[in-house]
């Protein structure tokens, strides 16, 4: 019963420490990010306290709900609430800890804030298969090698999925935030040259 958790928890976090750096690094090759400057918002220590602080929530909110995991009707809401919400801090985090400043990470993180939790829900329930054929299968408890191995391969690939979903959505949201930012700041300079201008901000 509480392999599957611990399994999803320390993947989840290995992932978000060795595969989201290389995945932010291969979506920033692309030519519409080549010029996004890195303000180094989050180092290493940075993303290893939010990382383990995130898991260590997810975990006591696991130890929590376990007893009424195996509801039918909560054992598909569950798990890709919990695996969603952690998704979302971890993958937020790290996609912006290299190009986005503190002030704009806390800025993309609040206004993007249900977006990013529809996004890792939507990889929960992704992530929830393996979940829900170890709850509900005897067969899982006799194959568990193999169960326990098909879950992890499982579990990679949702997660690099959303490695990929995040980077490109928060990049994104980072590079339109500084062109509003930088078309505000022109503006307030083209009032000050020229006071007779109008202003649409």
């Amino acid at each position: 019963m509480l392999i599957i958790p611990l399994i999803t928890i320390s993947l989840l976090v290995f992932i978000a420490f060795s595969t989201v750096p290389a995945v932010v690094n291969i979506v920033v090759k692309q030519a519409s990010y080549r010029d996004l400057e890195c303000k180094r918002g989050g180092g290493f220590f940075g993303s290893l306290g939010y990382t383990l602080w995130s898991a260590l929530i997810c975990l006591v909110l696991v130890m929590l709900t376990l007893p009424v995991w195996w509801v039918p009707p909560l054992v598909a809401v569950l798990p890709p609430l919990l695996w969603g919400w952690l998704t979302m801090r971890l993958m937020s985090y790290d996609v912006l800890a290299k190009h986005a400043s503190t002030e704009e990470r806390d800025l993309l993180l609040d206004k993007y804030r249900w977006a990013l939790l529809t996004m890792g829900i939507v990889s929960g329930m992704l992530g929830a298969v393996p979940t829900f054929f170890w709850a509900t299968s005897a067969l899982a408890l006799v194959l568990f090698p193999i169960v326990s191995f098909v879950a992890l391969w499982v579990y990679s690939l949702i997660f690099v999925f959303a490695a990929l979903w995040f980077s490109h959505f928060l990049l994104d949201a980072l590079q339109t935030l500084r062109q509003e930012e930088l078309e505000k700041s022109l503006t307030v300079e083209s009032r000050i040259v020229d006071p007779e201008l109008p202003y649409h901000g």
